[in-house]
């Protein structure tokens, strides 16, 4: 009877009660020692003694320690009418007390008091000892199972506390057991992956993965493999063969996609800083001859000539040099190295420019091109000339996808800006056959490219989405409902530009290690009166500011001083020079211009300086 249940307190209480039934005692108790801490229990009492359930001793001189202490039966009849201390505080007269153990290891003890009848004869004592072999026995068993119970508890809390999915797959391919992050990254409940079969619920039964448990059933370890499950997923797959079980696996499954971003992110990164110094340094040698050639046109446009051809040609080269100079400062945009020139402008009038770069193609591909601009302005932050770079490179996309349509197909592109709370949107919407699923997750990855070979870098999306950060904005795509794709431009409105002060000094500092930079500074300035000295190295601009009252200091960032530090660095320090220099190149902040210079630009800002000194 005693080894019908495994649960401990079930079998202490019928031992109890068999004992005290059995012995026709007025009372029993069941004692045991715990392993977590020191000192014996009555975990189960009948009788006379029930009240003494849950009652600990850590020591002292008793029948029930002594018994077990032993090793033997302890028996008290005759105590000359005194009581004797049975467990704790518990006193009887009359009382047999036979020890619990199993395979040498003391469990505890049974006792029984009172004999009804007289006293404890032989025969009673042989009983209770065979009750306390059979007691022994279950109640050991039943330590042995919870003592392995709480070891599968333990482990499948740990089994199941793993970020990685776990998984025994059988002979058949299908799963025997898993943990709760496998039924997450399969998207089920843990009761409804049982019996699944494990490549087709996880991996959707690609090639690599059969192929990968086939070789771990066959008793091999291979190497972890990344599998991509969606575009959205990638997961590592690792596999080896289940001891003890023939054709069984047990696979370990982890989500890596924030893993491989970020190691895909890094070698950009690297891929990057090394295109970035490459094209840094072609920039630099690009930027002094357009200096030249876009300045001395300028220069050679507002004088009078004897006829309109070459003005016309004059025009022609001026626009290719600042067409030039604004593909240098895009690349340098695009390997962040340099900075855009930040001023106020209506994102209404960025649309018809730009338009009209691809007007022509349009008309000969039959492309209808609706525009649809907001009702008042949109003014935002920014560079035009890198915004409307951003449009075209959208336009020429959108026209591409509807240029090779089949007849019958509508070919439109459509344009529109408006207004969303504080910001401006500026959305290009096509009517072609829109961008694949698969290719999404790429299309703004530098290089990547679905267009045949000579057609397209891959730079165009890349640099665009660049740009629009950089604006502190957004780009973003979706597929139209109908078929074809829209890109959404998402910029902050902005307020209008000041009002430009005008000037009233003579004397300017041009300090750059380019000649040219000092013809095109010395021809824009001393038609007007001006005196312009030239210093091509830090240290001699340094004797010049010592030796002259500068109104104006037009100082390359990227020239060094005597010291090794940036020349602006050391005129900046002084007082004097702080408010009248203009910087070419370098950080945002203070005055400042890039080259190939936009040679309007540098007068109102030499203005600007120029009048705040005489203000002083």
């Amino acid at each position: 009877m005693l080894s019908e249940s495994l649960e401990l307190e079930h079998i202490v209480e019928q031992v109890a009660r068999y004992a005290r039934r059995f012995l026709q005692a007025e009372g029993a108790i069941v004692v045991l020692g715990e392993s977590a801490r020191p000192g014996l229990e009555v975990v189960a009492a009948e009788g006379t003694l029930a009240e003494y359930l849950g009652l600990r001793s850590d020591g002292g001189a008793t029948l029930v320690r002594t018994a077990i202490e032993r090793g033997r039966i302890e028996v008290i009849q005759d105590s000359s009418g005194k009581d004797v201390a049975l467990f704790g505080s518990v006193m009887a007269a009359s009382a047999a007390v036979v020890p619990l153990r199993i395979r040498g290891e003391h469990l505890g003890a049974i006792a029984v008091t009172d004999r009804v009848g007289g006293p404890f004869t032989t025969e009673d004592l042989w009983l209770l000892s065979t009750v306390a072999t059979n007691a022994s026995v279950a109640i050991g068993n039943s330590q042995l199972f919870e003592i392995v119970e709480r070891g599968r508890r333990e482990w499948e809390t740990a089994f199941n506390a793993l970020r990685e999915g776990i998984a025994v797959v059988g002979s058949d391919g299908r799963i025997q057991r898993a943990n709760s992050s496998l039924a997450q990254l399969a998207a089920v409940g843990e009761s409804d992956l049982l019996g699944r079969d494990f490549k087709d619920t996880l991996f959707g039964g690609v090639e690599p993965a059969a192929d990968l448990i086939d070789s771990a059933r066959s008793g091999q370890y291979p190497a972890p493999t990344v599998l991509r499950t969606t575009p959205e997923r990638t997961l590592r797959l690792t596999v080896a063969p289940l001891a003890g079980t023939v054709g069984a696996v047990v696979a370990l499954v982890e989500d890596v996609t924030q893993q491989r971003a970020l190691e895909a992110q890094l070698f950009q990164n690297e891929k990057m800083a090394a295109i970035g110094q490459l094209v840094s340094g072609v920039a630099h040698e690009l930027n002094n001859p357009l200096t030249s050639i876009a300045g001395l046109t300028e220069l050679l446009l507002e004088r009078e000539t004897d006829g309109e051809s070459p003005r016309q040609h004059l025009k022609v080269i001026h626009e290719q040099a600042d067409r030039a100079g604004r593909i240098v400062r895009n690349l340098l945009t695009f390997v962040r190295k340099g900075t855009s020139e930040q001023a106020p402008f209506d994102l209404n009038d960025v649309v018809p420019r730009t338009a009209m770069l691809v007007s022509y193609e349009m008309r000969v591909r039959d492309i209808e091109l609706i525009t649809q601009p907001s009702p008042g302005p949109l003014m935002v932050m920014g560079d035009h000339n890198e915004l409307q770079q951003v449009l075209l490179n959208l336009l020429t996309n959108a026209v591409q996808a509807v240029g090779d349509l089949p007849e019958g197909r509508r070919r439109a592109v459509a344009v529109e800006t408006r207004r969303e709370g504080d910001r401006a949107l500026l959305v290009v919407r096509d009517t072609g056959d829109g961008v694949a699923e698969e290719y999404i997750p790429n299309l703004f990855t530098p290089f990547f490219t679905t267009k045949v070979e000579g057609q397209g870098t891959g730079l165009g999306l890349s640099l665009s989405y660049g740009l629009v950060q950089a604006h502190g904005g957004s780009l973003s795509y979706a597929p139209v409902g109908s078929g074809g794709a829209e890109f959404t431009v998402n910029l902050p409105l902005a307020e209008s530009p000041p009002t430009p002060h005008h000037p009233g000094a003579r004397r300017i500092l041009v300090a750059d290690d380019d000649a040219a930079t000092h013809r095109v500074m010395a021809a824009l300035f001393a038609p007007d009166g001006f005196v312009v000295d030239g210093a091509r190295a830090g240290a001699q601009a340094l004797q010049l500011v010592e030796r002259n009252d500068y109104d104006l200091l037009i100082a390359d960032a990227a020239l060094a001083g005597p010291s090794g530090a940036p020349l602006v660095s050391e005129l900046t320090a002084d007082a004097r020079w702080r408010d009248r220099l203009l910087t070419i190149g370098g950080r945002p902040g203070g005055a400042r211009v890039n080259k190939p210079f936009d040679l309007r630009q540098v007068r109102a800002l030499a203005e600007k300086i120029l009048a705040s000194s005489a203000a002083r």
